[in-house]
């Protein structure tokens, strides 16, 4: 049976609108069970329903929903910015020999501000970073194929994230991917209505969307898991 989920009910974007506005752990313990039945509840059945659609596809990406969805609470201990609550919920697929913060995976954000849909590698460790540049190097012909196709690039538009201003060192100034190289990660994010969070046409477009990514995904793992079987180290690095 294909993967259903019929969206989130109403009050999970007015929930969020709410919490913008009174961000304080008061508030929030007031409306905890509200959280649990129009927001962390219907996510959790989205996540399933992910999960039924990316066996078909991409079953290494799989991931329960205990371990997909990010907290709601922030971490504040390295910034002047102190309110205790995230104003979105998120969840993140990911392959679980390599682990979430990795590998590349999938990502989709739910808020009353938009429907945030990404894939790639965010924030890789520095051996991480070389083994992907090296990979680009080496398969720069193939990178620029997946990367830039048009289906893709019309869903979700170009592949972005920071990047250096110089090559980074030890890599030839002159090689035709050094624009590639120069990232530090490598993301798609596209953002689409909230309202589309209340709505069936949720799941087939978050799905869609991650079946076009996932060429650019696989790429991305591949030097992961080369050095994996070689029993190389893959460094987390931050959790």
């Amino acid at each position: 049976m294909p993967a259903s989920f019929a969206g989130f009910p109403p009050e999970a974007l007015k929930f969020f609108r709410q919490l913008e506005r009174n961000n304080r752990r008061e508030w929030f313990e007031q409306r905890k069970q509200a959280f649990i039945e129009t927001v962390r509840a219907p996510m959790e059945e989205l996540v399933a329903a992910i999960d039924a659609a990316l066996a078909a596809f991409a079953p290494e990406a799989v991931t329960l929903p205990e371990r997909a969805i990010y907290r709601i609470y922030r971490d504040t201990r390295f910034t002047s910015d102190k309110t205790p609550y995230k104003t979105h919920i998120a969840a993140s697929f990911f392959r679980s020999d390599l682990g979430r913060h990795v590998a590349g995976g999938y990502y989709v954000e739910i808020s009353h501000r938009c429907v945030g849909i990404a894939g790639g590698v965010y924030m890789p460790t520095p051996e991480n970073l070389r083994l992907i540049r090296l990979h680009i190097l080496d398969h720069h012909e193939r990178f620029n194929s997946v990367a830039r196709e048009k289906k893709l690039l019309a869903a979700m538009g170009p592949l972005t994230g920071d990047r250096l201003s110089r090559p980074p060192k030890g890599f030839p100034p002159d090689h035709p991917a050094i624009e590639w190289i120069k990232f530090r990660h490598w993301y798609f994010w596209k953002e689409l209505p909230a309202e589309l969070a209340t709505s069936r046409r949720l799941l087939p477009e978050i799905v869609l969307r991650f079946r076009l990514m996932k060429p650019v995904i696989d790429f991305f793992n591949e030097p992961l898991l080369a050095a994996r079987k070689k029993h190389l180290p893959l460094r987390t690095g931050w959790a």
